[in-house]
């Protein structure tokens, strides 16, 4: 694999959000296993700052990631957008072969916005999340209308 992008979640008043914290750590234990040279934090500022891809990164390095191998994307503020404009970032190594990660519930949505801006994709999400009936109930929503927005957007 060329990346790993991990996807945003939330920053709160006090920090990061346990689900920010778990999918960077994850990301961190697949770069640290040699699963892919660079890692791809996504996000932007929400209701607190930092952006979420700021924390993730200090996260990252905490844990023993060199900054010089991570490229941060930090003005997105959904899923597609994660997606799309992390992929200035990759274009600029010729990565196309990703790895996201996400928690389990929003791997099928996260995999389809890759796949449709070409990238070959893999998921993989941390153990341990929260089963959050709420969000398995809104992927079910999102999915056909992410498939909708996307049949309207270029390659």
């Amino acid at each position: 694999m060329d990346a790993i992008i991990i996807l945003g979640a939330a920053v709160w008043a006090d920090g990061p959000s346990p689900t920010l914290k778990r999918r960077t750590l994850h990301a961190a234990s697949l770069w640290k296993a040699g699963v892919a040279p660079l890692i791809v934090p996504c996000g932007g500022v929400g209701e607190h700052t930092p952006s979420e891809a700021q924390a993730m990164t200090d996260i990252l390095v905490a844990e023993g990631v060199p900054p010089g191998v991570i490229l941060q994307e930090d003005t997105s503020t959904n899923t597609l957008d994660n997606i799309r404009l992390a992929l200035p970032l990759l274009a600029q190594h010729q990565a196309k072969d990703v790895v996201l990660v996400t928690d389990a519930y929003h791997t099928r949505r996260a995999a389809m916005v890759a796949r449709h801006f070409g990238l070959n994709v893999k998921v993989s999400f941390p153990a341990g999340g929260p089963f959050f009936l709420r969000a398995r109930f809104r992927e079910l929503l999102a999915i056909p209308a992410y498939a909708r927005k996307l049949r309207k957007l270029p390659r």
